[in-house]
């Protein structure tokens, strides 16, 4: 007969298992199941309510009137029956704000649990799908439910429709109660035998006013391996009772076992954790309590070292959190970790180290809550939908903050430092295994507080100590050689110092351990730390960093006698047959220079920029006098140690910032001091490093460069660059000729960024980019490799620069070497034109060239950042100067950008303007865009509009064409219709990304003292500039005047003798020249005698011819000592025998009749007069820049017209934004002239072909002058010992010399006379503007060749010298000779300089004897300069 098994309503299961259809086997049926509902809950009930195996587990439970936290054994699927019922009640304050009560009874004895609640019960109707009671349906049928409809949102905990069944499945007896007083029914029914059997409900009626729902259900013990409610489920179960009355606050009143649950508001609910963790702890927790909103509570405190979290979502307790917390926790960790990683910068605290620091209370409300599981431990459901926002206030935070745990986070990453940092700790032992350390034979020994480890920079130091150890031996002294700088520990993290390897090798070698109190040297392998570096200013900067080390972990081994030393070698030295002086330091060198006085002869001076300059005997010699080279530091008082902190922390900014500001030229430290404080060192030391590392990152307000850009100027003008040259070739020669000792790869990036012109780059490019220099593709990053393209000097260079400022500026010197000035004298601010990024000194031009190009940079302290302003502007404004009138404020502006830059706010510390792009809807779903933000490349842009998403993750655009080139944006887009109407709510521009904005709230500058300088507006830069400037002016017309009028006592000079010796008044033939030097003194002629070398250049042991000969051009007769003795009247007697011919007489006198009108002009000339003649030269400059665009902008807009039409793209509003351009002023063709003739000596122009026939025809020379030719001393030996000096200025000043040098040759070039007949003389005469040509087989194309500037039907005179370098004036006394009228009208030719003896000769040319001695300044004055600085990228 079948037997029925239990609990199993399926018919097909309920009966007899068939017998087997063979032995052992098993039938289908039996291998092939199937189950209802109810029976797999039963079969598999983990899935549903969780595991019904015993746990334990450390939770918290109440008992004993309190909160504990212990290990707790219990069932998770009897805690979670229990639960659903418990959620079920307070869901139902939910549905009815009106519920005040919630009554648990859990009676052990009778195994009788007992939820009831107040508010609307279960409607008691029948339901007319499922024909049942609705109480019946919702508790004794499966996956029943009022949660389906997902469209409506709830805060109720349930959602499945298993609840309140699966209590019912897993209890022995379940009973349902509901009062519905709608209605005035009451219904009870009993279901039994795990929801098996159920009873008929009993209805009956009831008051309107009866309204509640109890559930009383006996669980099923035998199925949890229970025989009774254990204390510890009990204990459980209580707690999550103390749980609903946190949730549901003061307006339920809720009960257990008939009393009343003390607990009015979710605060009073984390007091009972709180409290209870008190006990175990010296200072009570503190509480930040919020209420967020009406579905928000948050309540925080602090935790040791773990994480904790108490978070309820609808009455839900997620005991392992879920995304609720983590949205809760995110806003105070991201908080927190600002604050803690502020106040520490090594910290490096992230959010999950925050958190464990952190105790969270959440009690939440969220719509339609989704889970991991059944059981309901994790919240799931993503932030987003939420339903409402849980945004914590500034309050609370800041009270978290405030609460210990920023304290607690700074001790546990101190202790985690510590901890970490231990890793590399060294001990004293015998030997240690370091590469290229030189270990001593004793050190880690017995004697090893007598040993020294000597530190040096790099392995060439390195050499120079072990040909040292030869003297002192190797017992007691090791060597280790640094890998460069050492890293600032004092701001660097952990994992950066656990992971240097130069600062594991340190703490190994000396047996350095970490947080030990070093008050002695005995538990160290080393007694003493020597520093041995270069004596320059990174030398200078290991050094302190090397302090800084020690000082940052060991400060008490400062305080140790003699641990720390440094080794000094020579900075230079000099020598005299077997006399050897060495000098330590500049300052006593410059002092024993100046002593020498005129007794410099014989001296031979040698610099010695590294360790690695001096020889193995030298090192020997060094250690065989350690008292002189070696240094102790000692610790005085606690001054040193905030010196150290005030160079090397970060925390010290601004005081920092007052310390290089109270900088004093001509600081250093006196070496002849046995015994160095560590104040002194980084006072006096330490301090230069910071200023030349300040200003090489930020420009000077002067000239708007950086010492860098500085250099390659200075050597453009030097090398007169006016013919292309490979950057890598050009870089190198400014290393050579500019003492620059840094990488050439730097040197060549800066020459490619002053050569740029790309939109967003420079407003006027100084260099000319010839090849591919980068474009606005990639923001530069696209240019060539420095060995493939070519550059040379912009035409406006030299009009900003103009030559008649060289000779007033204030060269540095380095080496011996003359190099680049202190700035440049640009004729407007420069660092205004192109704008800058960074910190450093500069040139003086005729401009602020920092407004016209902009800067950006960071130095050490401050930063910088000036953007583009427009040249023309700039202008306008100095011109209002110098008419008393008042400036216009400028705006940024950058050439060629088609965009808009709009001011959107002012304030005292500068102002804020928006970039914006330009864009265009050419279709009802295209958009074109046309111009990008400045400094927004167009590469980056399209990678960014082709990443762009919506928020179904799907591509923005359907399609994106790009139509640039190298100088023009231009971008279609295709829309679908509704991403269309998206961009246009949220705005094109800004979906886009069409704006940037700028600010000129950090413009920091040097100013003309060399001092850093906050300027608020590009105005003030530009007044500032215009005071110094017109200074500069007036020293030009003072220097000018003097030169002309010793030019013109030189030509009276000479006059005056040419008709004595004629006359016979002075015979020169067959005499002593003492015999003649003293008749011509005693006759009046005043002497102009030759320079002596200066004594700079006798101790130096110069040797570039251009340095060889005296510049005397400024020379007065004086003191004899710094004059040759005998050379007063070689300018006379040196005459060449043509210039007794009568012409030359005759022209003699013509030009000393113009230097008399050039000196009356120029005296009536005023500062102002001249600073207009510049700026008009700049506007022609200007005028072509302007053409060249609107030229490269037609071609721009033919192209892109092609391919779009060869694409079938019309081209849509193209339209091009004119250049913009001031009006052009009324000036005459000679005005104009002669103000763009500033830059004639650096480029070649081309003069207009109707301008030689416009000049009056000069006198054509005498045919008896070629004879002259035959007399001329061999014309090579004569160029061996003179440099060419050339006038690149007005070209009736060719025969007037600045530089009168008695041995001046000049050289008469005929040019032919345009119509007529040429004299004889002329049939050599050069052609006009042609390239050189060869002079014999020797010549060759690459010779620095004469260049022809400007031809005119007059002879050319052409005047070699030796040094041109001091009369830079030349430029300004052609160009003022040429207002005398355009009769005899001439022009120069100007010469490429070198110091080289060989310059280019043409074949047409005929060098003829003259008396006329015209030097003019050519683009050799530079030879004596030479270019200084640091990279400025």
């Amino acid at each position: 007969m079948a037997t029925k098994l239990p609990l199993q309503s399926s018919n097909n299961v309920n009966v007899a298992k068939a017998k087997a259809a063979s032995r052992g086997g098993k039938t289908i049926e039996e291998m092939y199941q199937k189950k209802s509902q109810l029976e797999h809950i039963l079969l598999r009930p983990d899935t549903y309510i969780g595991s019904i195996e015993k746990h334990t587990q450390t939770l918290w439970v109440y008992e004993n009137e309190e909160m504990v936290n212990r290990p707790v054994t219990y069932v998770p699927g009897l805690y979670k029956i229990f639960d659903e019922i418990l959620v079920n009640a307070a869901d139902n304050k939910q549905r009815d704000p009106k519920m005040d009560s919630v009554k648990v009874v859990i009676d052990v004895e009778r195994n009788l649990i007992s939820v009831c609640n107040s508010g609307d019960g279960v409607p008691v109707e029948i339901h007319q799908e499922e024909g049942v009671y609705v109480p019946e349906m919702i508790f004794g049928h499966l996956l029943t439910s009022s949660n389906y409809n997902d469209n409506e949102k709830k805060t109720t905990g349930g959602r499945n429709g298993y609840g309140a069944k699966l209590t019912n499945i897993f209890s022995t007896e379940f009973t349902i109660e509901t009062a519905d007083g709608k209605r005035q029914k009451q219904y009870k029914q009993v279901f039994e035998n795990n929801m098996g059997k159920k009873s008929e409900p009993v209805i009956t009626k009831c008051n309107k006013s009866d309204n509640w729902t109890k559930v009383s259900f006996k669980p099923d013990l035998g199925k949890f391996g229970m025989t009774h409610l254990e204390d510890d489920v009990v204990a459980l179960m209580s707690k999550r009772v103390f749980d609903i009355a946190g949730c549901l606050g003061k307006t339920v009143k809720v009960e257990l076992n008939g009393k009343r649950i003390p607990i009015k508001s979710f605060t009073d609910y984390v007091d009972l954790y709180l409290t209870a963790a008190n006990k175990s702890t010296t200072e009570p927790l503190p509480r930040m309590v919020e209420k967020v909103n009406d579905r928000w509570e948050v309540c925080v405190s602090i935790s040791e070292g773990q994480f904790q979290q108490v978070s309820f979502v609808n009455s839900i307790a997620t005991i392992k959190g879920g995304t609720h917390v983590d949205y809760v926790t995110s806003q105070i960790t991201n908080y927190i970790v600002g604050i803690v990683n502020k106040k520490n910068k090594t910290a490096n605290v992230k959010a999950h180290n925050v958190k464990n620091h952190l105790w969270v209370f959440v009690n939440s409300l969220i719509d339609n809550p989704a889970f991991d599981s059944q059981t309901k431990e994790t919240l799931t459901l993503r932030q987003s939908s939420f339903g409402s926002k849980c945004e914590l206030s500034e309050d609370i935070l800041k009270k978290v903050a405030k609460s210990g745990v920023v304290e607690n986070l700074l001790s546990w990453a101190t202790f985690k430092q510590s901890k970490d940092l231990k890793k590399s700790d060294g001990t004293k032992t015998d030997r240690v295994q370091v590469e290229k350390l030189e270990d001593a034979n004793k050190a880690g020994g017995k004697e090893s507080q007598r040993c020294t480890l000597i530190l040096t920079e790099g392995d060439s130091a390195k050499a120079l100590a072990m040909a040292g150890m030869a003297v002192v031996g190797r017992d007691y002294y090791g060597v280790f050689p640094l890998r460069g700088k050492l890293l600032n520990v004092r701001e660097a993290t952990t994992t950066q110092i656990t992971n240097n390897k130069e600062i594991e090798n340190i703490k190994k070698i000396l047996g350095l351990k970490q947080n030990m109190v070093y008050e002695n040297v005995n538990s160290l392998r080393y007694g003493h730390m020597m520093i041995m570096t270069d004596q320059d200013h990174d030398g200078s900067h290991i050094k302190g960093l090397l302090i800084n080390f020690i000082h940052s972990f060991w400060p008490t081994l400062l305080k140790v006698p003699s641990f720390l030393v440094e080794f000094i070698t020579p900075i230079v030295k000099a020598t005299r047959k077997n006399e050897v002086l060495s000098f330590y330091s500049m300052p006593e060198y410059e002092s024993w220079k100046e002593s020498l006085s005129g007794n410099a002869t014989g001296w031979t001076i040698k610099y010695y920029k590294g360790l690695g300059t001096s020889t193995s005997k030298e090192g020997k010699e060094y250690f065989g006098n350690l008292d002189i080279h070696q240094k102790d530091f000692v610790w005085e008082d606690e001054q040193d140690g905030e010196a150290i902190e005030l160079a090397f922390s970060k925390k010290k900014i601004e005081a920092r910032k007052n310390w290089l500001s109270h900088f004093e030229p001509g600081t250093h430290l006196d070496q002849k001091q046995q015994k160095i404080s560590f104040s002194d060192f980084v006072n006096k030391e330490l301090i230069l490093f910071s200023m030349a590392d300040l200003q090489r990152s930020i420009p000077s307000m002067v000239d708007g460069l950086k010492p860098g850009q500085r250099k390659i100027l200075f050597c453009s003008f030097k090398r007169n660059f006016t013919k292309e040259a490979k950057v890598a070739q050009f870089s190198g020669y400014v290393s050579e000729h500019s003492a620059y000792h840094h990488g050439e790869q730097s040197l060549a990036s800066t020459i490619i960024g002053m050569a740029q012109d790309y939109v967003g780059s420079n407003n006027i490019n100084l260099l000319q980019p010839i090849g591919q220099y980068g474009t606005r593709n990639m923001g530069g990053k696209d240019a060539a490799s420095p060995r493939y393209i070519f550059t040379k000097l912009s035409s406006a260079t030299r009009v900003l620069f103009p030559k008649d400022d060289d000779v007033l500026l204030n060269y540095l010197n380095e080496d011996g070497q003359k190099i680049e000035p202190t700035w440049y004298m640009p004729i407007i601010p420069t660092v205004l034109v192109n704008g800058c990024e960074g910190i450093g000194t500069g040139y003086m031009p005729i401009i602020p060239t920092v407004l016209v190009n902009g800067c950006e940079g960071i130095g050490t302290g401050w930063s910088t950042f000036i953007p583009n302003y427009n040249p023309r502007d700039i202008v306008a404004n100095i011109r209002r100067l110098l008419n008393g009138e008042n400036m216009v404020a400028m705006d940024p502006w950058y050439r060629n950008f088609k965009g808009t830059i709009e001011k959107t706010a002012s304030k005292e510390g500068g102002s804020t303007y928006t970039i914006t792009g330009v864009y265009e809807e050419i279709g009802e779903t295209t958009i074109r865009v046309t111009e990008l933000p400045i400094r927004r490349w167009s590469e980056d842009y399209k990678q960014f509009l082709e990443a762009l998403k919506t928020n179904n993750n799907t591509p923005y655009f359907q399609s994106v064409k790009a139509y640039n080139d190298d100088r023009s944006v231009d971008f279609e887009l295709h829309l679908s219709e509704e991403n269309m109407m998206m961009a246009r709510q949220e705005g094109i521009l800004k979906m886009l990304k069409l704006t940037t904005t700028i600010a000129t709230t950090n413009m920091h500058l040097f100013d003309e003292n060399n001092l850093i300088k906050k300027y608020a507006t590009p105005e003030q830069i530009l007044e500032e500039f215009f005071q110094l400037r017109l200074q500069y002016y007036e020293k030009r017309k003072r220097v000018i005047l003097e030169n002309l009028e010793l030019e013109l006592l030189k030509l009276e000079n000479k006059v005056k003798f040419i008709h004595g010796v004629v006359s016979g008044e002075i015979i020169v033939n067959n005499r002593k020249k003492s015999d003649l030097v003293q008749e011509l003194r005693q006759k009046g002629f005043t002497p102009f005698p030759k320079k002596a070398k200066p004594v700079e250049a006798v101790v130096a042991g110069a040797t570039d011819s251009a340095e060889e000969e005296s510049e005397e051009t400024s020379a007065v007769p004086g003191s004899r000592s710094t004059f040759i003795s005998g050379s007063e009247y070689d300018y006379l007697l040196s005459l060449a025998i043509a210039t007794l011919t009568l012409e030359k007489v005759q022209e003699l006198c013509g030009e000393r009749d113009k230097m008399e009108k050039a000196v009356e002009e120029m005296k009536k000339a005023t500062p102002r007069s001249l600073w207009f003649r510049d700026l008009e030269s700049l506007d022609a400059e200007l005028d072509k820049l302007d053409q060249k665009d609107v030229e490269a902008e037609k071609e721009i807009e033919k192209a892109q017209q092609k391919l779009r039409n060869k694409a079938g793209v019309p081209l849509k509003g193209g339209k091009t934004a004119a250049p913009r351009k001031q009006a052009p002023k009324k000036t005459t063709k000679a005005a104009s002239s002669s103000a763009m003739e500033i830059g004639d000596s650096v480029v070649e122009v081309a003069k207009p072909k109707g301008r030689q026939g416009a000049k009056k025809k000069a006198p054509a020379a005498p045919a008896d002058v070629k004879a002259d030719d035959d007399e001329m001393m061999d014309l090579a030996q004569r160029l061996a010992q003179y440099n060419f000096g050339s006038t690149s200025e007005n070209p009736s000043k060719a025969a007037i010399s600045l530089d009168d040098d008695e041995d001046d040759v000049v050289v008469e070039v005929a040019a032919p006379a345009k119509g007529g007949r040429k004299p004889a003389a002329a049939s050599k005469a050069v052609k006009p503007p042609a390239a050189p040509r060869k002079r014999g087989p020797a010549a060759s194309k690459k010779q620095p060749a004469a260049e022809v500037v400007t031809v005119s039907p007059e002879k050319k005179v052409r005047k070699m010298r030796s040094s041109p370098f001091n009369k830079k004036s030349s430029s300004v006394l052609g160009r003022l000779a040429n207002k005398e009228g355009e009769e005899e009208s001439t022009e120069t030719v100007a010469v490429g300089t070198s110091s080289r003896p060989k310059r280019a000769n043409r074949k047409q040319m005929k060098y003829v004897l003259s008396d006329s001695e015209s030097e003019s300044g050519n683009d050799s004055e530079f030879d004596d300069i030479e270019d200084v600085e640091d990279d400025d990228e």
